[in-house]
C-alpha cells in the first residue's frame, strides 16, 4: 500500500517504520550461517549495522543517522525491545542477532584474513587484539587504532592495510558515520561492522552478563548496573521512552494495516 505523507510531527514514526521492514531476518542457525558466508563472500565493500532499542530513540531523533543506517548493506535486530516493536507493528522479528555474540562468530569466520579493530583506548584495545589473535582468527594479521582519531586517519589506516574485516566500537552514531566514509573511500572488498561496544567486551573492559540475563533479555539491566552513571539515560530515561514511541508506532500500524513481511 502506498504510505500516506506523514505531518511533520509523526516524520520519526515513518523513519521507524522503514528501518523496521529494511531489518533482515534470520530464522534459523541456517539462515545464521548464510548470513556469514555472505557477509564474507568477496566483493564490494559492505556494512553491517545493528538496531537496539537506543538506535531506535536515536533514529527518531535524527534524521542524518537514520539515512546512515537505511545506506547499510545490512541492518539486523539486537535485543528483546526491537523485537517487541517489530511484534506490534505485525512484522516477523527473526531471532536476535546482537553484535557481542555475532561479531566474535563472524571474526572466527574469518581466520586467515587481514582484519582491524578501530576503538576503545589502550589497554582494552591491545588486549582485544589479543583475544582475536589467540582464541578467534589466530591465522590472521590484526591492526588496531584507538577510537578518538580523525576520519582520515581510520581511511590511511585501512588503505595501507587493507583488512577483509574492520570492527568499528566506537559507539553510536560515529561508527556509522565512520562506516559509510569507509565504504566509500576503500577500493578494496572489506566487511565494515558496527560494533559498539565489542571491542571493550573483548578487551576485558566491559564483562558479560550471566547467560540467564542475556538468555532473558535482561543484559541491560547488568550493564546499568556496572556503569549506572554512563548508561543511565540510555537505559532508566531511554528505555519508557522507547515503549512509548513502540506503542505510538502500533497504533499506526493497525491504523494504517501495514504489511507484513515475510
Amino acid at each position: 500500500m502506498t504510505f500516506s505523507v506523514p505531518s511533520r510531527s509523526r516524520d520519526w514514526q515513518m523513519r521507524w517504520y522503514q528501518l523496521v521492514r529494511a531489518m533482515a531476518r534470520v530464522n534459523t542457525p541456517r539462515g545464521e550461517e548464510q548470513l556469514l558466508d555472505w557477509l564474507l563472500r568477496p566483493g564490494e565493500a559492505r556494512v553491517l549495522a545493528f538496531v537496539n532499542a537506543h538506535a531506535m530513540n536515536m533514529v527518531a531523533e535524527s534524521d542524518p543517522f537514520y539515512q546512515a543506517l537505511m545506506s547499510a548493506d545490512v541492518v539486523v535486530r539486537d535485543g528483546v525491545g526491537v523485537s517487541l516493536l517489530m511484534q506490534l507493528c505485525n512484522q516477523t522479528p527473526g531471532q536476535n542477532l546482537n553484535g557481542t555474540d555475532l561479531i566474535p562468530k563472524v571474526l572466527a569466520r574469518a581466520n586467515g584474513l587481514p582484519l582491524a579493530l578501530f576503538g576503545t583506548r589502550e589497554p582494552w584495545l591491545s588486549q582485544a587484539r589479543q583475544v582475536v589473535r589467540e582464541k578467534l582468527a589466530p591465522d590472521s594479521a590484526c591492526v588496531v587504532a584507538n577510537g578518538f582519531l580523525q576520519l582520515e586517519d581510520y581511511i590511511h589506516i585501512a588503505a595501507q592495510h587493507r583488512p577483509r574485516v574492520i570492527v568499528l566500537g566506537m559507539g553510536m552514531p560515529k561508527q556509522e558515520e565512520v562506516a559509510m566514509a569507509l565504504r566509500a573511500a576503500l577500493g578494496s572488498p572489506c566487511l565494515i561492522i558496527c560494533g559498539g561496544a565489542i571491542v571493550d567486551f573483548l578487551g576485558g573492559k566491559v564483562p558479560r552478563a550471566p547467560r540467564w540475563m542475556r538468555n532473558s533479555g535482561l543484559e541491560w539491566a547488568f550493564r546499568l548496573g556496572r556503569e549506572p552513571r554512563r548508561l543511565w539515560n540510555r537505559y532508566v530515561h531511554g528505555n519508557p521512552l522507547f515503549m512509548k514511541r513502540a506503542l505510538a508506532v502500533a497504533v499506526r500500524s493497525l491504523r494504517h494495516r501495514w504489511p507484513q513481511v515475510a
